[in-house]
């Protein structure tokens, strides 16, 4: 049986791409099978209110931000899921950073 895998969607300013990038590939998120560094981006257009409290990176508490963002979708073996987290979270400018975790049954079949 092969290892489980988890899918994340990590949501990040353009300008913080490559660190986080740099942050998966330094714990090898996005190995499959026999290729390395596999992961894909798209734009996306986002919004949040950061609440009273917080210290955004965008934004005003209180107040609805909209920026654009890159979403960013890799795998990660689930044996490794805690050190990735760790890597993107160190990577991150977000306070909150949005990162979902999805199972995965396989992937490149």
């Amino acid at each position: 049986m092969t290892e489980e895998l988890c899918k994340l969607e990590i949501f990040v300013p353009e300008s913080y791409f490559e660190p986080v990038r740099r942050a998966l590939w330094a714990v090898d998120a996005g190995h499959i099978g026999a290729y390395d560094r596999c992961l894909s981006w798209s734009r996306a257009d986002s919004c949040w209110r950061p609440l009273a409290g917080s210290a955004p990176f965008d934004g005003t508490p209180g107040e609805l931000t909209q920026a654009p963002e890159l979403k960013i979708e890799v795998c990660c073996r689930k044996s490794r899921l805690r050190e990735t987290l760790d890597a993107v979270k160190a990577a991150h400018p977000y306070e909150e950073p949005v990162i979902n975790i999805l199972p995965m049954l396989g992937t490149g079949l």
